[in-house]
């Protein structure tokens, strides 16, 4: 197997990966907001379902454009390859924004910044269920 036969394999085992993040990502963003709809109701389950997908999505595009760039530098490092990552990963990052700031509510430089994995944690943090105060002292 030559090496540009090994970095295209490559390529698209880290896609399939991508598709697992999606995929398990969304599994997982709807038993956290099941569990924080069980416990805390209905507007804090839809705070952590829109947070947990949005990490999902980007989580997911991160590990596309890692995808893409093993693809263009190590199969076929042509021009236009290399042309049509830089718009791939200019439409990626427009996206990444964006959903940044849905996820937020603000632009991810008037913050610290925060991944997909970031924002997936941050969502399992908010669905840990709470005991009441009365509990916590014991």
């Amino acid at each position: 197997m030559h090496f540009t036969e090994v970095m295209e394999q490559l390529a698209r085992a880290v896609e399939i990966l991508s598709v697992a993040v999606l995929v398990i990502g969304l599994i997982w963003a709807a038993v956290l907001s099941i569990g924080v709809w069980r416990s805390k109701g209905g507007k804090e389950a839809y705070g952590t379902l829109r947070r947990s997908i949005g990490g999902v999505l980007l989580l997911g595009i991160e590990v596309l454009v890692a995808a893409d760039l093993i693809r263009t530098v190590a199969v076929e490092p042509t021009v236009e390859n290399v042309l049509v990552l830089g718009l791939i990963v200019v439409i990626r990052t427009v996206l990444s924004f964006s959903l940044e700031i849905e996820i937020e509510g603000m632009a991810p430089w008037r913050r610290a910044a925060m991944t997909g994995a970031t924002h997936m944690a941050a969502a399992a943090r908010a669905a840990r269920p709470t005991m009441p105060p009365d509990q916590a002292d014991q």
